[in-house]
């Protein structure tokens, strides 16, 4: 069922109608019963789906649905028709897509509300409104799905050159999960919480930028890939320990030059990765982020199984430090990585 709203009756404000049929395509006009008949789909798996999605529950003789909920319905069932999902899969394809496109629509909320607020009066419902939101739209929608569309290419071109990697395995059918062997790093922003304290909320919002611009420069650059940040903290994945370290190494050294950002702390680990609607699981990641947690400013630490990866090789030195207890690991063995003298 599609993204149709957010907010139903008692969740604050409603949208006027005018403003509701630019974004929705046309009014409300069938209950959750109309729709899960009209498209063919039991009742109950209807709602489940709409759940999924992050929406409120609605009671069932609220007419608040629109034809786009009928045919994002009709879809799903051509998807599960097609054999590319399951029933099972469609609810977890929705869980996915409702938590990723949810805090893109809070974001472009919130730039409307600024574009509202420079702009002068454009009240919801308003004629300037209504018409920059009717042209603005399609431009919004045609980026989303420009980029949408290279991420796409860009996946399948790694998954039809290199098959199925060595030790990968899928799950079943539509669930969105595969395991492989993969470097998991996090790199957080030492003294945040302190230095948050001393920063207004424009001077704050500033430095996350700052952060999150520099990081994703980096691991973009090192052939990584940017899973999510979190406040101050972002979490990547890279297909070899060696392109992990040196994103990891690269990270501190920026933070370092850049006496707009705080120093950061990087924890590395190898090992199985469950990969499930572009988010990552396992002993790796878990390990990668106590490593984070215990390690020093400006340093980076790595499991003993991504530093026999690295063993060997001229352009790493590596440390083994006492054992350290944490959470989940009574006897975890950090490896301080750096850059060997005279590597470039």
């Amino acid at each position: 069922m599609s993204a149709a709203h957010a907010a139903e009756p008692g969740d604050g404000a409603r949208l006027p109608e005018s403003v509701e049929e630019v974004l929705l395509g046309g009014g409300r006009v069938w209950t959750r019963r109309e729709v899960a008949a009209r498209a063919g789909v039991e009742f109950e798996r209807a709602v489940r789906v709409w759940r999924a999605l992050g929406f409120p529950a609605v009671d069932d003789g609220a007419r608040v649905f629109t034809d786009a909920d009928v045919e994002a319905l009709l879809a799903g069932e051509r998807l599960i028709a097609a054999g590319l999902i399951t029933e099972h899969g469609e609810t977890l394809m929705a869980r996915a897509l409702g938590h990723h496109l949810s805090r893109l629509a809070d974001w472009q909320v919130d730039t409307l509300r600024d574009w509202m607020a420079r702009d002068g009066d454009h009240s919801p419902g308003g004629r300037a409104l209504l018409d920059r939101m009717a042209a603005l739209l399609p431009e919004i929608e045609h980026l989303q799905r420009y980029v949408w569309h290279r991420h796409l290419v860009a996946y399948a071109g790694h998954a039809f050159a290199e098959g199925r990697p060595e030790g990968a395995v899928a799950g079943p059918a539509g669930d969105g999960a595969h395991v492989r062997e993969r470097a998991v790093g996090f790199t957080d922003m030492v003294g945040y919480t302190r230095m948050s304290r001393g920063l207004d909320g424009a001077e704050l919002v500033r430095v996350l930028d700052r952060f999150e611009t520099m990081t994703g420069d980096v691991v973009a650059e090192g052939r990584g890939e940017v899973v999510k940040t979190i406040g101050d903290e972002v979490l990547f994945v890279c297909e070899s320990a060696a392109g992990a370290a040196d994103i990891g190494l690269e990270l501190t050294a920026r933070a370092l030059a850049d006496p707009e950002l705080p120093q950061v702390r990087t924890g590395l680990a190898h090992g199985p990765v469950i990969g499930r609607f572009g988010d990552v699981y396992g002993a790796a990641v878990n390990i990668a982020a106590r490593l984070t947690a215990v390690a020093r400013p400006a340093s980076v630490l790595v499991n003993t199984t991504l530093a026999g990866e690295l063993a060997g090789m001229a352009a790493y030195a590596l440390r083994p430090l006492r054992p350290v207890s944490v959470r989940g690991y009574s006897r975890l063995r950090p490896v301080l990585l750096r850059r060997a003298k005279g590597a470039s």
